[in-house]
């Protein structure tokens, strides 16, 4: 059974044994990202509905579903109600769900979703994930002089994300490559190509001495995304009473159809 199929049975089996409908489910991480090794895991997302029956229980059901977490596969998902929240909090992590170029499985259900997912995102918080997820980073794996190679790519992602962002006010891309071919020349790049052929051509490319020039050009753009967040004006799109009618009506279909 090829992976894909593993995959899909998979959320058949999720279904069946949680009672629930699975409306949408993509890959996350580094192979939506589009540099993952050869040995990479499978990180898996999806969201799914309930019946209404168990959404007006006294005691609630948990809002996650946490299905399988080992070498090669890493499954979980979120209710819609979860997610439809997060939605309306500008959760970055959900439009990258959406976005991701490997879906599983959608429905139309998800597509009606999809279609207005971008108007619920505001730049400035989306700034603020993706600059923390860099500083983060760079300071959990840039700690000494020799560090996993790898993981200059999830810090120079997010800052690349961070360009992106400022420049066109909407979701980044996921893809790796459309936003270093946007933002990234010369020494900078070609060091990043270096990398980032090694990653993706070898099971583990291992630990190394840091990149002097990739190391400037993080601390750099860090410290400049920074400073442009201390000025950018608070706004926000709240508009929650269309989240609570695509809830209705997603969790009324649910019911209908069993």
């Amino acid at each position: 059974m090829d992976i894909k199929s593993r995959i899909l049975r998979s959320l058949d089996e999720i279904e069946e044994k949680e009672n629930v409908r699975i409306i949408h489910c993509a890959e996350s991480g580094s192979r939506a990202w589009g540099f993952a090794s050869p040995d990479s895991d499978y990180d898996v997302r999806f969201i799914y509905v309930r019946r209404v029956k168990d959404y007006l229980r006294i005691n609630e059901l948990r809002d996650v579903i946490e299905w399988e977490l080992n070498d090669v596969y890493d499954i979980n998902g979120w209710d819609l109600k979860k997610a439809l929240t997060l939605l309306q909090s500008s959760n970055c992590t959900l439009f990258e769900w959406n976005s991701s170029p490997i879906i599983y499985r959608s429905t139309p259900e998800w597509q009606r979703i999809s279609a207005v997912i971008d108007e619920y995102f505001v730049d400035k918080p989306g700034t603020y994930h993706y600059l923390s997820t860099a500083k983060h980073n760079y300071r959990a794996y840039f700690g000494s002089d020799e560090v996993k190679l790898k993981k200059y790519f999830y810090v120079l992602r997010p800052i690349l994300a961070c360009r992106y962002i400022l420049e066109k006010k909407c979701p980044p891309p996921m893809l790796f490559s459309e936003l270093e071919e946007m933002y990234l020349t010369g020494e900078v790049k070609r060091e990043t190509d270096r990398l980032l052929a090694l990653k993706m051509q070898t099971p583990e490319i291992g630990k190394g001495s840091r990149v002097p020039i990739l190391d400037e050009y993080i601390e750099k753009s860090m410290a400049e995304i920074e400073e442009i967040l201390a000025s950018m004006p608070v706004s926000h799109k709240n508009d929650i009473e269309r989240l609570n009618d695509i809830f209705y009506e997603t969790a009324c279909s649910q019911s209908l159809e069993e």
